[in-house]
């Protein structure tokens, strides 16, 4: 997998200020209720668009602190993305904590040379100095690994990072995905539920996933409406999928201005 956090600078930022309305305002769509779902942001008054209706019950950032004011009923899940963040975490995580974070996610695709690019024994060492302190004051997610089926990537990275991590109190799995089609994704998916029972996790959460398209245009497409509308009743009837956030709550992509692109519709509804 490529490194997509590139998009997460200035550049996606800026370029948002040519997003074009959606003429969504004028579908109606029945609000199908999902706990699941959730919004990867950077600008946090971007999610009032996803979460003014009750449709997303979670946030991250990549970061430790929220940046600002989540929707009301949005709960904020921070991440020790890695190395960069060990300084300012233990102050940060404090403060999530007690305005109400129940989770903690772990590193950011430590099996990706372009984000923490840690190998498992790094990750490991890091994991029980920073995170696993605060086990029992909330429930501890793994670090989110790529879909990449290669050698000391994705899945295989962190099954030789949960043989360095057995007391480190992590009771879900963390992945991403990108690729083209709702098959793919169903299938990487499958494999994440099995390695996670395999583990004796209690679920799975996808917290960042996108069709390759929709990151090399920089866009949402009417593929990405096709294949969410396919993707996110499945993702609601899987028991061992606790979490999801479709990439990402940005210009262009679910967001329109202060709306919502066709897709983001979808993804609310």
């Amino acid at each position: 997998m490529v490194s997509f956090k590139n998009l997460l600078t200035a550049g996606l930022l800026a370029s948002s200020a040519v997003a074009a309305p959606h003429g969504h305002q004028h579908r109606h769509i029945e609000k199908r209720s999902s706990t699941k779902r959730g919004a990867a942001y950077n600008d946090v008054s971007a999610v009032q668009a996803l979460g003014s209706n009750g449709s997303i019950s979670w946030a991250y950032d990549w970061n430790m602190l929220a940046s600002g004011t989540l929707p009301s009923g949005v709960e904020f899940v921070p991440m020790l993305w890695g190395s960069k963040m060990f300084g300012g975490w233990l102050s940060a995580i404090e403060t999530a904590l007690a305005s109400g974070s129940k989770y903690i996610l772990g590193f950011n695709e430590p099996d990706n040379s372009g984000q923490s690019a840690m190998t498992p024994s790094e990750a490991a060492q890091a994991y029980k100095q920073y995170i696993t302190p605060y086990s029992g004051q909330a429930k501890l997610v793994s670090p989110g690994v790529t879909n990449s089926g290669s050698a000391g990537q994705g899945l295989d990275w962190m099954n030789t990072f949960l043989q360095s991590c057995t007391d480190c109190g992590i009771s879900d799995l963390a992945v991403h995905w990108y690729g083209n089609s709702a098959e793919e994704f169903k299938t990487f998916v499958n494999q994440a539920i099995s390695f996670a029972s395999e583990k004796g996790l209690e679920s799975v959460w996808i917290t960042e996933f996108a069709l390759n398209n929709d990151i090399s245009t920089g866009a949402s497409s009417s593929e990405s409406e096709q294949f969410l509308s396919e993707v996110l009743p499945w993702l609601d009837s899987q028991p061992m999928v606790a979490r999801y956030a479709y990439f990402m709550c940005a210009n262009n992509y679910l967001i329109s201005g202060s709306g919502l692109t066709s897709a983001g519709n979808i993804y609310v509804s």
